[in-house]
């Protein structure tokens, strides 16, 4: 019995351990990446645009003095970033992450599981020139 509870305990552990040690998200998984473009389309392409490509002018403030959506193909700033930083920036928004901010990305920690969010991620850097992302996944290890 003590064996066992070691056991289930040892599990649960590493489980919890595997959990939170997923990074750095990459584009390897075909399934994870198409997975990812469904998930994009249904939340992020209003703001960010069919093909990651950001909103016009994106570096311009919008009618309501936001700063507009910016790329997500590689030709943005989202590469500086490493995956615990995007990872955070998707789920919880802006909002929640820097000070005073008041702009328009709000987290989607409601309608998107830490699975989803990675999907979104592999997407992302689907898009993305392989110098790019090779500086950011070493930023993510």
């Amino acid at each position: 019995m003590k064996i066992l509870t070691i056991f289930i305990s040892f599990l649960f552990i590493s489980e919890a351990s595997n959990s939170h040690s997923h990074f750095p998200i990459t584009r390897e998984s075909v399934l994870m990446i198409a997975k990812g473009k469904i998930i994009y389309e249904s939340n992020c392409i209003g703001c960010h645009q069919v093909n990651l490509g950001g909103a016009e002018n994106w570096r311009d403030l919008d009618k309501d003095n936001h700063r507009k959506a910016p790329p997500l193909n590689g030709t943005g700033h989202a590469w500086h970033h490493d995956d615990v930083n995007l990872h955070n920036i998707i789920k919880y928004g802006l909002v929640k992450l820097v000070k005073n901010y008041d702009g328009k990305m709000l987290g989607f920690e409601k309608n998107l599981n830490d699975e989803d969010i990675d999907s979104v991620l592999s997407y992302m850097k689907s898009f993305w020139p392989n110098d790019v992302y090779q500086q950011q996944i070493n930023l993510s290890k």
